[in-house]
């Protein structure tokens, strides 16, 4: 997929000439102008759907500076965007969208871990991660802090269940770099920075000053301004900047946090950092209703609970039948309305003093049950469960078609219960009584979810009227916030002068006017003339397929996605089909339909690495590989479908073609010498096309052919070794350090262990059918997998003995659609579960990498990997940007550019002193290898040359 030069020549004059301009310092292939791109990059997790003309993916602060300084003469507008996690419309543009790509993922750290500078690009959750050896982490823990970025954190001033309005981005930045409207650059922890944009920038400093002064002189205005910001509030710019500070530069940082892009662009922000308590407890507790959990969170403050919860009956109800959840759940009455509480300490005896001081304060209230507090992480995490799964519960049993709406309001404390009970009348008058309403509520911040669709002017008008209701009730009755956390967006846009009323909006308008006097900057978010922006370019939802007609569009999939930085994202994918399907339902558009269906074939179908990792972080676990697979099925030909029966029928023919392959390669290899061979496949490749499969020096030779196993003991343990497809086909590579064969490993720690080994018969004519199932052949695969599945039931007595696969992939499939009685075990979960504790080891003195599998992850087995690991070495890498390697079965071979993409962090992850990899999938060690240039192994390799024999005892 090019850049298509009508593309560029549709767009109007002023935006082909800002193109123009812009290719002259922005690789063409980080430009995009056409229909798929621009469509599937302009989604959000918002409500809205607005459709960019030009997106960008940048990669430095001079690239965006400079884009800020051309779109000014142009007088274009931009909007900047990082992970596209938010929910009031912030994110969205019909101009000029630019995405943080290539880079943003710098960092330091100061002070002991007292401070971080942070780009913009870092997850929050890799943030904390790196402050952990500090015991330490960042003050803002919104719910999504393990996928939205550090620059929306901070725009957004997000906050979460315990950073209250202490912790969070305004109370804890210690300096910036913003990038304002006309590229300037302000580094505000650089004293000469600063002095050169006071002198610069004498009418922005000015105005600043006389907002300031004007502010501070208005007493009634000043007090207004302090007792607002006592509970959260995103609605607006954060105009108590000018309450807290007096420095000009002190109130501009403070500005940023919370202005959604809307003044500039913060390129690295640095944090003050807070304790990562060691010790922790919570408690669910239960009230009669409300009003008496409302009383409750009133007796409770900061620091002595660190967090409450409130959870109504409704959205405990959502969840009661989710697993994992209490029974009790569903026996508890109408009224019921439970609070989980935090509390935290650095040591055993706060936190018991804690428990103890909460248990008294709450002291009289009437609860359901006794208030008991537990301390075991396992039972705790179950707790934060039931909080947890409110929000996707919603979003599952939604109605087809709907979108999950998630709004947020806070109201001061003494007034929680009357404002809950008031937003739950609202709620239910105007037909949303299965929405659900729970929050923060120690920071008097709830969150109200419910589902609505706006295919019709009525649904619009139904939604128009109750969002006006609930801002006059939250604003007049109960002086509350529009927005606590989530940001204004488009959203709340136009209630900002509700809320602040005339003179404060006065002075938010002249902010946006002193920092962006041409209103460029992500124009109709915070301040907008556009009364009907909050309903305009509502999103549309229809349906695609069962598979992912639930997706909320949240974005919780990207994180994990290898093609993410290629093409698109599970998110994205989803949407396009949605959009598709909308076209052929109108009947509209079909040339642009014909083009958009046919791009996704490269965009969204075969950079695909259905590795279903997505699944893992999905809040309601859709797996859009599924959904991939299923159109690789819906496209198969009558031929194609014929062929893959024959190659199922005699797939023991189909491996010996493949290992002679495989031989002949090797060969040429050896004869030829690695440079020359590479050179030729390269030619071959691009003379040829895709059709031939990339070459690199760590493709495989051909498998050892499977020997018979030695006879064992008498009395020994019987286990069923089914050595995978792939590991029958491929052995080492030339520079592979150990040259046995997998299953020749996997023998040698068999017999170790003193284990009867017992060979499915013909085992060259059986497969699990994952390969089939990859490309689209169900059929095909489901008479392989039957076929292994009658073969390993007769060899394990029906399930009387394990059944060991050495190929991760492998092992998935069969768990998910083989017999329950057989008991499936990966490498690692054999090794880790059946011989670290019956085997002496010597660990080897070196430094290892290892590559936990998609499907080892699905598998839950990322944790028995590192131990495994670490028994053996005595120092384990887990590279920590890499997820799925994208070699996908073939992919690797066929479309290795999503490999690469896949890998781009692998080999800057890995210590010069790093010897070797491991994983347990060898088509996945073949790329791994090519990315990092050290060799990857099985697991069992390293397990096998570390172990010496079973224990004595």
């Amino acid at each position: 997929m090019g850049i298509v030069k009508s593309d560029i020549l549709n767009l109007p004059e002023s935006y082909r000439k800002f193109y123009e301009e812009l290719a002259a310092f922005i690789p063409t292939n980080h430009i995009f102008a056409d229909p798929i791109r621009t469509l599937a990059y302009g989604v959000d997790a918002s409500l809205y759907r607005i459709t960019p003309k030009l997106v960008v993916k940048v990669r430095s602060p001079k690239e965006v500076a400079k884009i800020f300084k051309i779109a000014g003469e142009f007088k274009i507008p931009v909007t900047i965007r990082a992970a596209g996690t938010s929910l009031s419309g912030q994110a969205l543009t019909d101009s000029v969208l630019l995405l943080l790509a290539g880079g943003w993922s710098g960092y330091q750290i100061d002070d002991h871990g007292e401070t971080i500078m942070l780009e913009p690009g870092i997850i929050g959750s890799e943030a904390n991660q790196y402050l952990r050896p500090y015991s330490r982490k960042i003050g803002p823990d919104p719910a999504s802090i393990n996928y939205a970025m550090i620059g929306g954190i901070a725009a957004n001033n997000a906050s979460g269940m315990c950073c209250g309005t202490d912790d969070n981005s305004y109370k804890t930045i210690a300096a910036m770099k913003i990038i304002f409207a006309d590229g300037a650059i302000l580094d505000t922890a650089d004293p000469e920075s600063c002095q050169l944009f006071i002198s610069s920038h004498q009418e922005l400093i000015s105005s600043i000053e006389k907002i300031r002064d004007e502010i501070n002189a208005d007493q009634q205005l000043r007090q207004m301004i302090v007792r607002k910001f006592k509970i959260k509030n995103t609605t607006g710019y954060g105009i108590n900047a000018f309450v807290d500070y007096h420095n000009p530069i002190d109130i501009i940082s403070h500005l940023m946090i919370g202005s959604e892009g809307t003044l500039g662009f913060i390129a690295e922000i640095t944090y003050k950092t807070v304790v990562e308590h060691a010790h922790k407890a919570s408690a669910l507790m239960f009230f009669p209703d409300i009003k008496q959990a409302c009383m409750a969170v009133m007796r409770l403050e900061r620091p002595l609970v660190a967090a409450a919860e409130l959870l109504d009956r409704i959205s405990l109800r959502s969840v009661e039948d989710s697993a994992g959840m209490p029974a009790y759940l569903k026996e508890l009455d109408e009224q019921a309305t439970a609070l989980l509480v935090e509390t935290r300490a650095l040591d055993r005896a706060t936190l018991d003093d804690n428990i103890q001081k909460t248990i008294e304060c709450l002291a009289g209230i009437p609860v359901l049950f006794p208030i008991t507090f537990t301390d075991k992480k396992a039972e705790y995490e179950k707790l934060w469960k039931i909080r947890a799964g409110v929000f996707p519960a919603v979003g599952g049993i939604r109605r087809q078609g709907t979108s999950v709406i998630i709004e947020d309001v806070a109201f001061p404390k003494e007034l929680l219960a009357e404002g809950v009970l008031a937003l739950r009348e609202c709620m239910n008058r105007y037909g949303y009584a299965d929405g659900v309403i729970y929050g923060h509520a120690l920071d008097g911040n709830v969150h109200f979810v419910f589902n609505q669709n706006f295919d019709t002017p009525d649904d619009i008008k139904r939604y128009k009227d109750f969002i006006n209701e609930v801002c006059s009730m939250v604003v007049e009755r109960f002086t509350g916030s529009l927005k606590a956390e989530h940001g204004t967006g488009r959203n709340m846009a136009p209630f900002v002068e509700l809320e602040w009323g005339q003179q404060a909006y006065k002075y938010m308008k002249q902010i946006k006017q002193a920092f962006d006097p041409e209103a460029l900057l992500n124009p109709d978010v915070v301040i907008t003339n556009n009364a009907d922006v909050y309903v305009e370019n509502l999103k549309i939802m229809p349906q695609v397929h069962d598979l992912v007609d639930k997706c909320m569009e949240c974005g919780f999939c990207e994180i994990n996605c290898p093609s993410l930085h290629l093409t698109s994202s599970p998110r994205q994918r989803i949407a396009v089909q949605r959009e598709l399907a909308r076209m052929r339902a109108h009947g509209t558009d079909k040339a642009l339909a014909e083009r958009v269906e046919e791009d996704y074939d490269y965009f969204g179908e075969i950079t695909c690495a259905t590795d279903g990792l997505c699944q893992t972080t999905c809040p309601l676990s859709i797996n859009t590989g599924s959904f991939t697979k299923h159109l690789r099925s819906t496209k198969t030909t009558k031929r194609g479908r014929n062929i893959a029966k024959f190659m199922a029928e005699h797939f023991g023919g189909v491996t010996s073609l493949a290992k002679l392959g495989l031989a002949g390669a090797h060969l040429a290899h050896r004869g030829l010498g690695t440079c020359t061979m590479g050179g030729l496949a390269k030619t071959a490749r691009s003379m040829i096309g895709h059709s031939v499969p990339k070459w690199n020096k760590w493709l495989p030779k051909a498998s050892a052919s499977v020997a018979a196993p030695p006879p064992a003991p008498a009395g020994s343990r019987k286990i069923v070794y089914f050595p995978s497809c792939v590991s029958r086909t491929m052995g080492p590579a030339k520079e592979d350090i150990d040259q046995r064969s997998l299953h020749q490993v996997m023998m040698s720690l068999l017999n170790k262990a003193g284990y009867s080994v017992i060979f499915p018969p013909d085992m060259e004519d059986l497969c699990c059918g994952m390969p089939f199932e990859s490309k689209g052949y169900i059929d095909a695969a489901d008479e392989l997998s039957a076929k292994l599945e009658k073969v390993l039931l007769e060899c394990s007595n029906n399930g009387q003995y394990p059944v060991l696969c050495d190929t991760s992939p492998c092992v998935y499939r069969m768990k998910r659609v083989m017999d329950k009685r057989l008991t499936i075990l990966d490498t690692v979960d054999f090794i880790h579960d059946y011989l670290l504790s019956e085997l002496e080891f010597v660990k080897s003195p070196e430094k290892v990498a290892i590559h936990v599998t998609c499907s080892a992850t699905k598998m839950g087995l990322a944790e028995k990997f590192r131990a495994v690991a670490e028994a053996c070495a005595t120092e384990v890498i887990i590279p920590p940007k890499v997820k799925c390697c994208g070699f996908a079965g073939d992919k690797g071979f066929e479309v290795p550019e999503l490999n690469e993409s896949a890998l781009a962090h692998l080999k800057e992850a890995l210590p010069a002193d790093c010897s070797c990899g491991f994983s347990n999938s060898r088509t996945c060690e073949i790329g791994l290898a090519d990315h990092s240039s050290i060799s990857y192994q099985s697991i069992a390799v390293l397990v096998d040359r570390c172990c010496l024999g079973r224990k004595i005892k």
